[in-house]
């Protein structure tokens, strides 16, 4: 199984003076979510970018993770990626922290394509990037399983490394969130589509989900 792991860049401002998470206890959550996704086996995939899901990554990489796969619009001429050749080149215990790289083209397909790149979401705060990589997951998935007229399309014909499937599934880390719950309209539209929508409590919650996902 791959997670695909979205959410906020600037730790600091989301999760410290919005949330009010103190430091300490932040850091002891990530290192048992982390330890849970290692646990359940699953690979995870990611953009080597600052942020929760960077760090999220290093840990699962010191506790032997199965597998780091970074996604990169490596083909980019607009905004390009020189901003993340530092994180790309992290090593963990003399080690690339990315087994793997995969080349997303552009930042504007990168963006569209990112939450479907895993057979799950693992989604960990809500910002702007992070919503619209979640909402344009749910409305790529929506075209590539036939629910809009006219429209006939396979997720490998706009990415060959889309992997959300029939069983798709997005995992939100309530903890993260101000009020706990996604906006009632999008859990509405996320029904609509046949995804599967899980409410992630505790890291303990998140092994056993994953577990049972594999």
């Amino acid at each position: 199984m791959k997670l695909s792991l979205i959410g906020p860049g600037d730790i600091e401002f989301h999760y410290h003076e919005i949330l009010k998470i103190p430091k300490q206890e932040f850091s002891k959550e990530l290192e048992k979510i982390a330890k849970a996704i290692v646990d359940s086996e699953a690979e995870i995939e990611l953009l080597p970018d600052i942020g929760i899901s960077f760090e999220i990554a290093k840990l699962y990489k010191e506790k032997n993770g199965k597998k780091v796969i970074g996604t990169i619009p490596k083909s980019d001429n607009i905004f390009g990626i020189t901003h993340l050749k530092k994180s790309i080149e992290t090593k963990i215990n003399n080690k690339p922290l990315f087994d793997e790289i995969i080349d997303t083209d552009n930042w504007f397909k990168h963006d569209l394509i990112k939450g479907l790149l895993g057979d799950a979401i693992l989604y960990l705060g809500s910002s702007p990037g992070t919503n619209g990589e979640l909402n344009y997951a749910v409305y790529l998935y929506k075209l590539i399983y036939g629910n809009k007229k006219g429209i006939v399309i396979s997720g490998k014909s706009i990415h060959p490394n889309i992997k959300a499937g029939k069983d798709f599934t997005i995992f939100v880390y309530s903890h993260f969130l101000l009020n706990k719950r996604l906006d009632r309209e999008l859990e509405e539209y996320i029904k609509k589509y046949n995804i599967r929508l899980i409410y992630i409590n505790d890291p303990e919650q998140l092994k056993k989900e994953l577990v049972k996902f594999t």
